[in-house]
């Protein structure tokens, strides 16, 4: 059985509230994700969602952990 931590990591993208600054709406807007701003922000959605989220936020310039 999989770590419960490899899953997380497939289905969401942690980063600090200010880093998507501008860009929350259109990460909502072109992909299938929900966007939980208590504390850290986070980007939750499919692994594969996450991935293309993930790829557009690194054509935008922010810095994935």
């Amino acid at each position: 059985m999989p770590e419960p931590s490899s899953l997380r990591d497939s289905t969401q993208i942690v980063l600090p509230a200010a880093t998507l600054e501008g860009l929350c709406a259109d990460l909502e807007e072109r992909f299938t994700v929900t966007i939980v701003g208590d504390g850290p922000c986070r980007i939750i959605g499919s692994p594969v969602e996450i991935k293309k989220a993930n790829d557009f936020l690194a054509r935008n310039g922010v810095t994935l952990p």
